[in-house]
């Protein structure tokens, strides 16, 4: 811990550090009243009556996100509308990198502070009114820090464990100024593609409610900090989402969806290639409605690409989280396992931020995780955490951890609260591959070895969640929405629903027997305490032994009265 005595000299050695602008980011107004502010905070922010620290570390982080978006039902448009808003973030810490007031769990419910300011930000590019939204925050922030540095020292006081790790790593500065560009968006014809899109559930009476949604967005992130990073990244998102609802004659509502992300517009499928998606969602869907309902069981389950990444997103990823190995309101369930096996021997797991397309030809897919450096404005770097089998090391954020006192580039957030450690492109690897047909065989061979008449298959889930707390159970659950029975003697499949995976962790992951070398992509956002943040996970299908079944939750509602209103052929 930094004594107070010395934090001129250590302010003074920041301020040196601190770059020239450059005539691009004095061209550009967000970042000139950053800097500006950020100049001011450094220099100027302290309370001067009584004894107070200074603060040794300033972060401004603004989000200015453009949107595009368009939705239709039942063959008509349903909206079409251009969005803009800018977030401000402030992040100011009093104390040192060794402890500092951001350890103060309770900083959020501070009752002391009656007035809260926003922190959207203006849309116009006026640097005196950005300057002052970051103005009003900072205030706020490094009062805020004051008072939690305080709740942290007393805490000491009382407290048996001796402090393992800092509170903020120390990292090189980086500046990346990119050129800003916008997203394509060509709306008369995204709007007609709606209409088009949506039509084709009108040919299927069974679905009762349905929608269709394109959408771009350009998100541009600036940060800066008082170490000397100066970032200003953009990205393209690009979205196509088809959702559909049906009721079966019990009652159990039916919903399934097709979502495609892409990065650029050519990721995007053309109008042919989503009408037949759909027209399978809209099959299967109706096919469903019929199928039976799954009793409870434990059963070897195959899952593809997609299902898999989903599972190990929720099981293993958030386990991987640096900072949870440390909060004890955490399960903590790897916090012990470093250097030790934790999966079979023939997995490997690594994430990777730098990646941003996986697949070759035709297949390539654009990655929703891919970054080039991280919201603390730390560069994205590949992460080796599973290999063989054992535990090699954390997805870490900007606080350390006991044994990991530097970021990998993985803190994130939505742009409204403090970055942790997330995931970003998981990568799931099996070294012993089969072929499908031999890994279905060998699916097949494990019912019978183990008297199961029947074994599950997942080809789709309504993505999962799990708890990571340590005041609940360290348990996952999965709702598959294509699924199929697999009859063991024949390896016929029967389409079923109404049914959920769940289980724990480690008693899952150990269950897992062999992969094949058909890879997937599953694209998506994870929410978690950050907020939400684009991930994606490429995963092989994987074979468990057994997995735990049970069904879901029964709405058994009655059934619309009437039928839909006639529609004539010309609209469908």
């Amino acid at each position: 811990m930094v004594s107070k005595s010395i934090f001129p000299a250590v302010m003074l050695l920041v301020l040196v550090a601190m770059p020239a602008r450059s005539s691009e980011q004095q061209a550009d107004p967000v970042m000139e009243a950053m800097l500006q502010e950020l100049d001011r905070s450094v220099n100027l922010l302290r309370l001067e009556a009584g004894d107070y620290d200074l603060p040794y570390f300033v972060y401004y982080a603004v989000r200015d996100v453009r949107s595009s978006f368009v939705s239709a039902r039942n063959g008509a448009l349903q909206s079409s509308n251009d969005g803009r808003t800018r977030m401000a973030d402030v992040d100011i810490r009093v104390g040192s990198y060794d402890m500092d007031s951001s350890e103060d769990k309770d900083a959020g419910f501070n009752f002391n502070q009656k007035y809260n300011p926003g922190f959207m930000g203006p849309i116009d590019d006026s640097i005196p009114a950005l300057r002052r939204t970051l103005w009003l925050l900072s205030d706020h922030a490094y009062k805020a820090a004051l008072m939690s540095f305080h709740n942290v020292k007393a805490k000491l006081v009382n407290s048996s464990e001796p402090r393992k790790s800092a509170s903020l790593s120390r990292e090189q500065p980086v500046e990346l100024i990119e050129e800003i560009s916008e997203a394509e968006f060509d709306r008369p014809a995204r709007e007609g593609h709606a209409r088009e899109l949506s039509a084709i559930f009108l040919q299927y009476p069974d679905i009762f409610d349905s929608g269709v949604e394109i959408s771009a967005f350009r998100v541009v992130r600036y940060i800066v900090n008082s170490e000397g990073t100066r970032i200003r990244t953009v990205d393209h998102y690009y979205q196509l989402l088809a959702q559909a609802t049906v009721r079966a004659p019990d009652g159990m509502l039916l919903q399934d969806g097709v979502t495609i992300y892409g990065r650029r517009p050519g990721d995007m499928p053309d109008l042919a290639t989503a009408a037949d998606r759909i027209r399978t969602l809209a099959r299967n869907l109706v096919a469903m409605k019929d199928a039976p309902v799954l009793d409870p069981a434990t059963v070897p389950v195959l899952m593809s690409p997609e299902a898999t990444g989903v599972f190990f997103h929720e099981t293993i990823g958030h386990r991987l989280e640096g900072q949870r190995q440390e909060d004890e309101e955490e399960g903590r369930t790897f916090k012990s396992y470093l250097n030790q096996a934790i999966l079979p021997a023939f997995l490997d797991i690594f994430d990777d931020p730098s990646v941003e397309m996986f697949g070759t030809g035709s297949g390539r897919v654009s990655l929703n995780g891919f970054y080039r450096v991280d919201d603390e404005g730390v560069r994205g770097q590949k992460v080796s955490l599973v290999e063989k089998g054992v535990l090699k090391a954390f997805l870490m954020s900007r606080k350390p951890i006991e044994g990991f006192e530097k970021s990998n580039g993985h803190g994130r957030t939505q742009g409204f609260r403090p970055a942790q450690a997330r995931m970003a492109n998981l990568f799931i690897q099996g070294a012993k591959p089969m072929s499908q047909a031999r890994l279905f065989s060998r699916f097949l061979q494990e019912m019978k070895k183990q008297n199961k008449p029947w074994g599950l298959y997942v080809e789709t889930i309504a993505g999962g969640n799990t708890n990571t707390s340590s005041y609940g159970y360290q348990a996952f659950k999965g709702k598959p929405l294509i699924a199929y029975k697999v009859d063991a003697a024949t390896g016929k499949k029967t389409m079923v629903r109404g049914v959920e995976i769940v289980g724990t962790p480690l008693s899952a992951i150990n269950r897992i027997i062999a992969t094949s070398d058909r890879y997937g992509v599953f694209n998506g956002y994870c929410g978690a305490e950050s907020g939400s943040v684009p991930v994606s996970t490429v995963a092989p299908e994987v074979l468990f032994s057994e997995m735990e079944l049970q069904r879901t939750e029964d709405t058994n509602e009655r059934p619309l009265i009437l039928p839909p209103p006639d529609v004539p052929a010309a609209a469908r």
